[in-house]
């Protein structure tokens, strides 16, 4: 139980940090009025990717890329939204797209296990509170061990969030999306910090059973 803790801070810290930086950063319009969405079709048409749709999805970061149907998943704000956040993370599913299309290795090693991942994520605090009511050190063992192995797989595969954050913002300064002070604003934003980035996989896309990258 006092392995799982630090886990448990740094997950919500992480979250909080996110957070903020997407409340504050969705509020500064950027200079071209450009929206999520037209930055990321611009990108996939930039890069030979014309057949990678760019669709709205529901909730508040829940941006995806999701390799199956070769779409990218844009929350709300995000589609819509013409400020520094909405760049930012828009570009950044671009590079998970981009990733997929050159073959980029760890992202194959990564689609590989998110299915598994993805059920322990969902099953291990269940089975934990469960344990605790019950009693049962058995249950909250596999819990623990449950939630263990989705904060190691996250810590792991964090060279893929890195490399999708590195190859959006090449693209968001190559197409001159941004002026050079709100490229500083967009590395802070969501999906494009390298610290945020730890819990991005399991708040802004692990929630579902479907493989896709957030």
């Amino acid at each position: 139980m006092i392995l799982i803790i630090p886990a448990l801070i740094l997950t919500m810290v992480a979250q909080s940090r996110v957070q903020s930086a997407y409340q504050k950063y969705s509020q500064i319009r950027n200079m071209r009025g450009l929206t999520g969405a037209e930055a990321a079709m611009h990108i996939l048409r930039r890069n030979g990717l014309s057949d990678v749709k760019v669709e709205m999805t529901h909730g508040t970061l829940s941006d995806h890329y999701d390799p199956r149907s070769r779409v990218v998943r844009l929350s709300p704000g995000i589609f819509k939204g013409n400020s520094i956040a909405s760049i930012a993370v828009a570009s950044h599913e671009c590079g998970h797209a981009l990733q997929h299309h050159m073959g980029y290795v760890p992202l194959s090693f990564r689609s590989a296990f998110f299915p598994v991942v993805n059920i322990s994520s969902k099953a291990a605090f269940p089975l934990l509170f469960l344990g605790l009511i019950l009693r049962s050190a058995g249950l909250m063992n596999v819990g623990i061990l449950l939630f263990s192995a989705v904060v190691v797989f996250h810590l792991v595969t964090l060279p893929v969030e890195f490399n999708a954050s590195s190859r959006a913002m090449v693209q968001i300064e190559e197409n001159g999306f941004l002026s050079m002070e709100e490229v500083s604003g967009a590395k802070k934003s969501p999906k494009c910090s390298s610290y945020d980035i730890c819990c991005i996989g399991s708040y802004g896309g692990a929630s579902t059973s479907e493989v896709h990258y957030s």
